[in-house]
C-alpha cells in the first residue's frame, strides 16, 4: 500500500487547552513505525518538552489502528547491523523522549496495538483504550522476539503476566489489559474521547512544575534502592516546598480561600 501522502504529515499534532494531540498518521499501514514517522514523533515530542503552554501530551492512531508495530517491510529490506542499529536507536530516543518530557504522556488506544505498539502503549505514563482494543507482542509468531517492547512490558506487568504475553504472542483483550496493569481503563468506544479528555483536563489543572517535578521522580526513584529513593524523594519534595506558587496554594488551602492559577511550566 501507498504511504501517507508526502505533503502529509506522519505525526499529526492539534493543541486544545494545554493538551497537545499527536495521532500516528499512516492509516492504510495499521499506523506501523516506519523510520521517517518515528523521526517525525521525535521531533514533536522534543518541542512540546519545551513547550511551556503544553501540560498533558495525548497519543493515538488514525483509522482503526492505535499501532500495529515496526514497518517489518523496511525492516526485512535491510536487516544489516547498521540499519538495525539506526532503526533502534531512533526507536529509543522518542521512547526515552516519553518518560524524560516533564509533561505526562496519555496513550489514547483507538484499535489494536501489536508488538512496537503495545511497546509505546507501555511506554506512556498513563493509557486509556476502547473496549475492543486488542494488545500482544506478537513477534514470537513470526520468530522474532519483541525485544524492545519487553523493556517497557516488564517494567508495566507482572513478570508471569509479562512472560505470558511475550512468549505466546496471543493477542489480550481491553479489560485483560487493564486487569494486568497494561493500561489504566478500558471504555466503549463512543466514550473514548471523553475518558481522555478527563484524565488529561485533570492533570492540566495541576501545577505543571510539581507535576514535572513528580514524573521525574516517579521515574528514577524506580531504579534506585529503596534508602537512595527515599533520598531522593525527600530533595524532591523540599524544592517543591520552595516554590512560592506551592507555598501560596498552601496559604490559600489553609485560609479556605481560593486556590491561585497555576503559573505556566518554565525551564530551570
Amino acid at each position: 500500500m501507498p504511504d501517507t501522502a508526502k505533503n502529509e504529515s506522519l505525526v499529526l499534532r492539534a493543541d486544545s487547552d494545554g493538551i497537545a494531540t499527536l495521532t500516528l498518521n499512516r492509516p492504510d499501514q495499521f499506523n506501523t513505525l516506519s523510520s521517517p514517522l518515528m523521526r517525525e514523533l521525535l521531533q514533536q515530542l522534543t518541542e512540546i518538552a519545551d513547550d511551556p503552554s503544553v501540560r498533558v501530551v495525548v497519543i493515538t492512531g488514525a483509522g482503526r489502528a492505535f499501532c500495529a508495530g515496526h514497518d517489518l517491510n523496511e525492516m526485512k529490506a535491510d536487516p544489516s547491523d547498521a540499519a538495525m542499529k539506526a532503526m533502534f536507536d531512533l526507536c529509543t530516543s522518542y521512547m526515552m523522549k516519553i518518560t524524560q518530557m516533564p509533561q505526562p504522556v496519555i496513550a489514547k488506544i483507538n484499535g489494536t496495538a501489536a508488538a512496537a505498539g503495545c511497546q509505546l502503549v507501555a511506554q506512556c505514563d498513563l493509557a486509556i483504550a476502547v473496549e475492543g482494543a486488542k494488545f500482544g507482542t506478537s513477534g514470537i509468531n513470526i520468530g522474532l522476539y519483541c525485544s524492545t517492547p519487553s523493556v517497557p512490558v516488564t517494567r508495566n506487568l507482572g513478570r508471569k503476566q509479562a512472560m505470558e504475553l511475550l512468549m505466546t504472542g496471543d493477542l489480550i483483550s481491553a479489560q485483560q489489559a487493564e486487569n494486568w496493569g497494561l493500561i489504566n481503563k478500558a471504555v466503549p468506544a463512543e466514550d473514548l474521547d471523553a475518558a481522555v479528555a478527563e484524565m488529561a483536563g485533570k492533570i492540566a489543572s495541576k501545577s505543571p512544575t510539581a507535576v514535572a517535578l513528580g514524573k521525574d521522580l516517579f521515574y528514577t526513584q524506580l531504579e534506585e534502592g529503596m534508602e537512595a529513593a527515599y533520598e531522593r524523594a525527600g530533595q524532591a519534595i523540599t524544592c517543591n516546598m520552595q516554590l512560592d506558587e506551592t507555598r501560596a496554594a498552601i496559604d490559600a488551602f489553609l485560609d479556605k480561600s481560593d486556590m491561585p492559577d497555576w503559573p505556566d511550566r518554565r525551564n530551570t
